[in-house]
């Protein structure tokens, strides 16, 4: 266990999935928690989840895609908390079509999210961080972040570009105390983007979730509690020499 009592976390897309799991293990480790998504209904249920911890819990909802939600929602996570230590950028879609098929809707929409996302509330929460002199900001990009995958040309672009915000932001405000790390998940399941992904997958041809775990070293898929585990870790002094890395977390699928 991650001792972060008494430390204040805003994770976005946190109304289900892989962004509940990581609030609820952060609220185990001690943190109160904001929960931001655009779902309102599925963020009062993870606040619940988390107050039942005995942890305080903030909701926010909107769009990370849109700037005004998140400099509204991040005002309001912050009062609500008071402090941000922890800011966990994990919303996220996924859109996938041959490139050629790739309209500037599904660009702009997955960019929109996956990485103007994370620039939005990095600028919103950061001057928050700086003056209090310490921070960590866990960026979510993904394996297909160092590796373009086939009918996935919007998705794999928008997570390039997130460990490259990870690695410049990391450099620029190391010196202030503020750590920026990025985890690179694999085929994680129990995720209403896994399940979208999959009937994508279907519906173009792809191998199906069973032939890909096969290919796999440990053999099997992720879940998202087993990647809450290391956004705790990284948030915690136990990473505290730990800036600008992407983390793989793929059992082996992708290990670079």
């Amino acid at each position: 266990m991650f001792d972060l009592d008494g430390q204040a976390a805003l994770v976005t897309g946190a109304g289900g999935g892989i962004g509940r799991a990581i609030a609820l293990r952060l609220a185990e480790e001690g943190c109160d928690v904001g929960v931001f998504d655009v779902n309102e209904a599925g963020a009062g249920e993870t606040a619940a989840l988390v107050r039942a911890a005995g942890r305080r819990a903030v909701t926010a909802i909107g769009s990370v895609a849109r700037r005004e939600d998140v400099q509204r929602g991040a005002a309001e996570l912050v009062r609500g908390l008071g402090r941000i230590d922890i800011l966990v950028n994990n919303a996220g879609i996924l859109r996938t079509a041959k490139f050629l098929d790739t309209t500037p809707e599904i660009w702009r929409d997955t960019l929109g999210v996956n990485l103007d996302g994370v620039f939005h509330f990095c600028q919103a929460v950061l001057p928050h961080m700086l003056a209090a002199e310490s921070g960590a900001i866990i960026n979510m990009s993904s394996w297909t972040g160092k590796k373009g995958v086939l009918n996935h040309a919007a998705y794999s672009a928008s997570k390039f570009a997130v460990i490259g915000l990870t690695q410049s932001l990391a450099a620029e405000v190391g010196e202030h105390g503020i750590r920026v790390n990025a985890i690179c998940p694999g085929i994680i399941v129990e995720t209403q983007m896994r399940e979208a992904a999959e009937a994508m997958n279907r519906a173009q041809g792809l191998p199906d979730i069973e032939a890909r775990a096969k290919t796999v070293p440990l053999r099997r898929t992720g879940t998202p509690d087993e990647i809450a585990g290391v956004v705790a870790f990284l948030a915690s002094n136990e990473a505290r020499y730990m800036t600008g890395q992407a983390i793989n977390i793929t059992g082996g699928l992708w290990m670079s």
